[in-house]
C-alpha cells in the first residue's frame, strides 16, 4: 500500500484523508531536492522502521519493524560525514539532529527510504513522516501528522508498504 502525500497538506490512509504539513518550499523532484532546502521529495519512498520516544507512550501497534529512542539517538545532516542521513549517537563529530526533543514532533518517527539506497551526499537527509505542530506548520521537507492519525497508519502499514510525496 501506498499513502500518499499531496502539496495541498493532505495524506491518505486508507480510505481517509487527513490533514498533513509538508516542507514551506513546496515539493520538488527528488534530484532537485538538497540538504536544508525545506523541500519535501517528490517519489514513493520505504517504510524503513519506526521510532517512538518509550517515555512518551507505549510502541505503536504495527507490524512494521519498531524501535525505542534512545536520548542520544541523532540523525547526521552533514553531507560531507560518511554517516550522511545516518542514525548516529550523540554527541557526533559532524552536524546531527537529535531525535529526543523538547517538543512532540518526534515522539513517533517514521523513517522513510529517502536517499538511503545509495546514499548521495547533498541530497537530503532525515526525510520522515512524524507528529505535526498543532496548527500544522510547516516542516523541514518532512510529512506531519496528528498522532491518532499516524497511529492509524501505522496499524494499517504492512512490511514494504511506503509512503507517496507528490505535488
Amino acid at each position: 500500500m501506498i499513502f500518499l502525500a499531496t502539496s495541498d497538506g493532505w495524506l491518505d490512509i486508507g480510505d481517509r484523508r487527513v490533514r498533513a504539513a509538508l516542507g514551506p518550499a513546496g515539493v520538488i523532484s527528488a534530484g532537485a531536492k538538497r540538504e536544508g532546502d525545506l523541500a519535501s521529495p517528490a517519489g514513493v519512498w520505504p517504510i524503513r522502521e519506526v521510532i517512538y520516544r518509550p517515555d512518551r507512550g507505549p510502541p505503536p501497534a504495527t507490524e512494521i519493524r519498531v524501535r525505542a529512542m534512545a536520548e542520544d539517538d541523532g540523525w547526521c545532516d552533514d553531507p560531507s560525514d560518511p554517516a550522511y542521513n545516518r542514525p548516529v549517537k550523540l554527541p557526533y563529530r559532524a552536524s546531527a539532529e537529535r531525535m529526543w526533543r523538547d517538543d512532540h514532533l518526534y515522539d513517533l518517527v517514521v523513517v522513510l527510504g529517502h536517499n538511503d539506497d545509495p546514499v548521495v551526499p547533498g541530497l537530503g537527509s532525515a526525510t520522515f513522516l512524524h507528529l505535526a505542530k498543532p496548527d500544522y506548520a510547516p516542516t523541514h521537507g518532512c510529512v506531519a501528522v496528528a498522532r491518532d492519525d499516524l497511529e492509524e497508519l501505522l496499524d494499517k502499514a504492512r512490511p514494504g508498504d511506503a509512503v507517496g510525496i507528490r505535488p
